[in-house]
């Protein structure tokens, strides 16, 4: 039996905004919605051209505070083609959030605190 990764779920905030993050930090587009139909809730996935992953991004009406993230030990990898005009766009985003050049990598922060691992494609 096999499996093919489909997306990854995240709860966030302000919907709008998270979109923008990942448009502009990732190149991303909106690739379908569901709406609920007493409007509760919104589920945006989003990811490029030719890849299988997606991101779901939940938006829940009525939250008002910040998820809980824990301690934050989770995230996301991402495998960039120019990994330098990468670090370049997300270093005037300001979202850089950890880098290891040992390593050839580094983190972005999204709008509601979850972490992106960037790396080169190898």
């Amino acid at each position: 039996m096999e499996f093919d990764m489909y997306h990854c779920s995240i709860a966030v905030l302000d919907l709008e905004r998270s979109m923008n993050f990942y448009k502009e930090a990732l190149g991303f587009s909106e690739l379908r919605r569901i709406e609920g139909e007493d409007g509760s809730f919104i589920l945006v996935f989003m990811g490029s051209p030719g890849s299988s992953a997606q991101i779901e991004l939940t938006w829940n009406r009525g939250r008002e505070k910040p998820y809980d993230l824990g301690e934050n030990e989770t995230h996301i990898g991402f495998r960039a083609e120019d990994i330098e005009a990468a670090h370049i766009l997300h270093e005037k985003m300001g979202c850089i959030c950890f880098e290891n050049e040992a390593m050839s990598l580094y983190f972005i922060e999204d709008p509601d605190g979850h972490w992106l691992e960037i790396v080169p494609v190898r």
